[in-house]
């Protein structure tokens, strides 16, 4: 028996089917949500090398193609010299592994330079630690004899007490949990030891992507125009090229940022004379990746290893820090990233926040991204809603407004508060309205009689009477 895929049983067959499977997906998702997220978190186990080798083509196919398209090619064209497919392989290749070398390069570099000063820092803290105790016992001793203070025995008892409390705790508590975090340590080994496998994986997978991603995007575009309409497929691609814009613009403009920064921190610490330069220098420009609060997130560990050298400085650093982010949020950041993301400062912290809370720094460094994605598609889909319902798309037109007719699309004012509107945004409202008027009448205007043209002209040159006046009183205000 042969099924025809336009019978309207097979199609209400099909419906009910997948409503069925919906409410059991649902419902099993509900009440078995620990052994759901065990099974997601199972395949992006499995997927991690992948994933990685993703990210890495991604962060690295700017470099790809400015190597390829503005320098070799770029050279090669000049000499008129022109090289067919085999040989744009080769240059692909010559590139990418060019780009992966300089990466582990970097990795390899920064790695070099932070672990001595690390361990240096950690080596002194503790073998300074007494002399530290030592000092604030002392500093406390002077304060108290300077003030002369004086203990009685019931102050003395609740010193005594807490300090009794202590020594329990460090037997009681800390000692038999040493053994856990023992088994932290271990496990915090083997999850860097899982890391390191699946970025050298992913770095392999990377390569791949980055030779022959031509190829991946073709066969993406055709999958989507199989799958869905070629509408809806457009609106996709149109969308993730904004993604791609949105997200390449923001990353490769922070990391240069944070670079600029953390080169600038150490100059000026080192012209301070401040220790563990190298150390605090590469925690500044690392920590500035994160919008908002990461200048903040590295600047307190830094100053509290100062503090412990030197309570001076430490002060001295602070200012220098609240100085150096200054310069980067008002000058450095707006002139590489420019409003990049699009987003509020309020709509900057909820990304934050809800990317830390849900993935942890690496939700904290693509949460603003990735807010301004949805923040956009979203507003692309208001905008879209109001030209199908003929309404205005500017967000000015609704300023000081008290509704809209719904036969005439007319905005209709606010009469009371109109002392409320600012000049500026009353015209901006007539111009938008004489916009909305010009575009509504031009359409039918011939075929309609003339004294509806002659209406609408009449209409249109109120109007810009009205925005003519404005400008003039604002013209002789300013004189």
């Amino acid at each position: 028996m042969k099924y025809r895929w336009d019978n309207k049983y097979l199609h209400w067959g099909v419906t009910a089917f997948a409503v069925v499977a919906a409410s059991m997906l649902f419902y099993y998702g509900i009440f078995h949500m620990g052994s759901l997220l065990d099974g997601i978190n199972r395949i992006f186990t499995i997927l991690a090398p992948i994933i990685y080798g993703a990210v890495i083509a991604y962060v690295l196919s700017s470099f790809v193609n400015f190597m390829e398209h503005k320098i070799i090619l770029s050279y090669f064209n000049k000499k008129n010299i022109a090289f067919r497919k085999r040989g744009r392989k080769v240059i692909r290749w010559v590139c990418v592994l060019l780009a992966i070398i300089l990466m582990f390069i970097l990795i390899y570099a920064l790695v070099m330079l932070l672990l001595p000063q690390l361990i240096q820092s950690v080596t002194s803290l503790v073998y300074n630690f007494p002399k530290y105790a030592n000092a604030t016992e002392e500093w406390l001793d002077t304060l108290i004899r300077k003030k002369g203070w004086k203990f009685n025995d019931k102050t003395m008892q609740v010193l005594n007490d807490a300090s009794a409390q202590f020594q329990n705790y460090l037997t009681t508590n800390l000692l038999p949990q040493m053994q856990d975090m023992v088994k932290n340590f271990s496990a915090g080994v083997f999850d860097v030891v899982v890391f390191l496998k699946n970025f050298l994986i992913g770095s392999i997978v990377s390569i791949y992507i980055l030779v022959d991603k031509e190829i991946f995007i073709a066969r993406s575009k055709m999958i989507a125009y199989a799958v869905l309409p070629a509408k809806w497929t457009n609106v996709l691609i149109k969308a993730t090229r904004f993604m791609d814009r949105s997200f390449s613009g923001f990353i490769t403009g922070k990391l240069l940022d944070s670079a600029i920064i953390g080169v600038l921190c150490y100059i000026g610490i080192t012209i301070l004379g401040m220790p563990y330069t190298l150390l605090i220098s590469v925690v500044i420009g690392v920590t500035n990746i994160i919008p908002f609060f990461g200048p903040y997130l590295g600047a307190i560990p830094s100053a509290f290893l100062i503090l412990l050298v030197n309570p001076i400085q430490c002060l001295y650093f602070i200012i220098f820090i609240l100085i150096l982010q200054q310069f980067d949020g008002n000058v450095l950041g707006p002139k590489i990233l420019g409003d990049s993301t699009g987003l509020s400062s309020f709509m900057v912290i909820v990304a934050i926040l809800v990317g830390s809370g849900m993935f942890g720094i690496p939700g904290m460094i693509v949460g603003v991204p990735v807010c301004a994605v949805v923040y956009a598609m979203i507003w692309y889909f208001i905008k879209d809603a109001l030209k199908k319902h003929d309404m205005p798309e500017d967000m000015n037109s609704y300023y000081g407004i008290d509704c809209i007719d719904h036969e005439t699309k007319e905005i209709i004012h606010l009469q009371k508060k109109s002392e409320d509107i600012t000049r500026e945004q009353k015209r901006d409202m007539l111009v938008t309205k004489y916009k909305q008027n010009s575009v509504k009448y031009k359409g039918f205007l011939a075929d309609k009689g003339t004294s509806l043209r002659k209406k609408s002209a009449e209409l249109a040159r109120d109007i810009k009477k009205e925005i003519k006046d404005i400008i003039e009183t604002d013209s002789k205000r300013g004189e």
